[in-house]
């Protein structure tokens, strides 16, 4: 089952299918198909969930904007003096609900969100016509797949367009219009924020039941079992439910196959490379548990332009942003992710800055070899890693804490990481900067930072959110922010047009006024 399924997803892999942006909240199915004919088959199946992943590859979603924005915007990297304003409005905190970047994450979800919807509708009439027991099987595992695709977009438009998540308010706050039919209209309503978690919960539920764990399996580039797992720990870290957290994170750290595990960055899988560095220089890595799979000919956005662009000339690197010194600041000289994160070069701008710059994605080493297409890397969105991080902090933060357990699961981690060393111990008056420090280490630039900060609240750092302080070059408007725990545009604002459009009851969020 396993191999078929594979061999049949990559015959189809090319056939992708169209997109055509109209409205956020009322999108067609990319298909060039006609309506009443559309998805009757097992092959029109196939390709409407081909074209579902190839929505995935998006430079408005992991490839791109919903990766990089969020820590741009946060605390963990510079615009340098001499950039070419790409993001600006983000790195200054001046993003208003007219930004094109945030119409596009918000209308390229929903566009997922609807091609799932167009899928789910009719997948029961393409089943009952099916008499071979193996291509059921094979309905069933794509279904479990786009339930949890749905499940990951919904969960992202959570994770930016609204609060954070307090379960004794979630009821009273505004969560996200809930779209669950295609062809049936459906009010452009906001539903509460405990009813639109609740939906994603749903559709993991049904996920985690279709889904077979015989299919697991490392660097997959199809949504298997284990992804739904390891969204279902990520949504319970963000609902506070420490809990459930520990128990799904668990189900992927203690995989019955062992199909998963941390990539060395002390032992060597060529002479010269770790296998932590194989994972981000080919994107390949026992521990990645979901990557939006590129080729040289099918692609996303290139994560890495913005931090390097060295295709200007070939010759000099222009960043537009550089890592922040703190964050540079926290790795130990046994830490072995520094080295496979950053490199130290010279700009070629004017002033000649001079700067551990990010070459985390300088780009997949055979895309470059093959293509010359630099800074293009597969995203990431799921590793075992987060993992790890997920269940320390839930440990910590259950009604009995068991900060023995939250150690290990961090020291487990950093010993993976380190040279030597990285067993590290966590307490109450500790925890959360621990922990917050190890994210930051680890997760760098994987789109995380934004939403930890929101997460935390007044937790953190004494309830003072974060200040900028200007380094070497850094532009001076946004080098000296001080940005409070409470401050409006850690929640994104809905776009305006969505809040105009005819009929619509979308309500606004703070950030919006």
């Amino acid at each position: 089952m396993k191999n078929l399924l594979y061999n049949i997803k990559l015959a189809v892999v090319g056939l992708m299918i169209m997109s055509v942006i109209t409205s956020c909240l009322d999108k067609e199915p990319e298909s060039a198909i006609p309506e009443d004919e559309a998805m009757k088959s097992f092959a029109d199946a196939e390709q409407t969930l081909t074209g579902i992943y190839a929505l995935l590859k998006s430079n408005a979603l992991f490839s791109g904007y919903l990766t990089l924005l969020p820590d741009i915007q946060a605390d963990l990297v510079y615009a340098v003096d001499g950039y070419t304003n790409t993001f600006g409005t983000f790195w200054q905190w001046d993003i208003r609900p007219t930004n094109a970047e945030i119409e596009s994450v918000y209308a390229a979800l929903y566009s997922v969100i609807s091609n799932c919807n167009f899928y789910l509708e009719r997948i029961d009439s393409v089943m009952d016509m099916q008499t071979d027991d193996e291509r059921i099987g094979i309905l069933e595992q794509y279904t479990g797949e786009v339930y949890t695709i749905r499940a990951l977009a919904y969960s992202e438009l959570l994770k930016n367009f609204c609060k954070a998540y307090n379960p004794a308010t979630a009821e009273q706050e505004l969560g996200v219009v809930i779209r669950k039919r295609y062809s049936e209209k459906e009010p452009a309503r906001r539903a509460s924020l405990k009813d639109s978690y609740d939906f994603v919960l749903e559709d993991l539920a049904m996920a985690e039941d279709i889904l077979d764990e015989d299919n697991d399996a490392y660097s997959s580039v199809f949504i298997t079992k284990s992804v739904a797992y390891a969204l279902h720990a990520r949504v319970s870290l963000n609902m506070q439910d420490w809990d459930a957290a520990i128990e799904y994170s668990s189900k992927v750290i203690d995989h019955k196959y062992r199909e998963y595990s941390l990539s060395s960055a002390s032992a060597y899988y060529t002479s010269t490379m770790t296998y932590f560095d194989y994972m981000w220089q080919y994107d390949l890595a026992t521990e990645i548990i979901w990557r939006v799979g590129f080729t040289t000919t099918s692609y996303g956005g290139a994560l890495g332009q913005h931090f390097l662009n060295f295709n200007n000339d070939y010759t000099y690197y222009y960043p537009d942003y550089v890592p922040a010194q703190w964050v540079l600041n926290l790795y130990s000289a046994s830490d072995r992710r520094y080295g496979a994160y950053f490199a130290n070069f010279t700009t070629g701008y004017d002033h000649n800055l001079t700067w551990p710059l990010l070459v985390k994605y300088y780009g997949n080493q055979e895309f470059i070899s093959s293509a010359l297409i630099y800074h293009v890397s597969m995203p990431k969105p799921f590793r075992l890693a987060e993992q790890y991080l997920i269940r320390a902090e839930a440990y910590c933060r259950q009604e009995n804490p068991n900060f023995s357990a939250a150690s290990k699961d961090l020291s487990t981690l950093r010993e993976s990481r380190f040279s030597s060393g990285g067993a590290i111990t966590v307490n109450e008056g500790n925890y959360l900067q621990t922990i917050s420090d190890e994210r930051v280490r680890e997760l760098f630039m994987e789109g995380f930072r934004l939403n930890d900060l929101k997460r935390w609240g007044k937790l953190y750092n004494n309830g003072e959110g974060f200040t900028r302080t200007p380094q070497s070059n850094s532009l001076e408007e946004g080098s000296s922010l001080h940005i409070a725990a409470d401050n409006p545009l850690f929640v994104w604002p809905i776009p305006q047009h969505e809040i105009e459009a005819p009929g619509s009851e979308v309500q606004p969020n703070e950030s919006n006024k």
